[in-house]
């Protein structure tokens, strides 16, 4: 008879959801900022438009990476960049 493994522990998956709720994103070293905003639409696009005119595309990268519309008509994003454009 086999016995059944012990459930894993889930103080990890508790640090996780608790970063994420604060709005740190995990610490990713492919040299990119990121940021995630969460808008009403009209606002959303204020705000990405600001980030792509603060930080031109060709020069920083900057791109919307996910986004997605969430009840009451609210866009949750994450748009990322180079920290500079050398």
């Amino acid at each position: 008879m086999t016995s059944i493994p012990p459930k894993p522990p889930l103080e990890g998956l508790r640090r996780q959801m608790r970063k994420a709720a604060s709005g740190v994103k995990p610490n990713i070293s492919d040299g990119y900022i990121r940021e995630t905003f969460s808008l009403p639409r009209s606002i959303a696009r204020v705000k990405a438009r600001e980030w792509f005119d603060a930080y031109p595309k060709a020069a920083y990268w900057t791109e919307i990476e996910s986004w997605y519309v969430r009840p009451n008509d609210v866009i949750e994003f994450t748009i990322r960049r180079l920290p500079s454009s050398d």
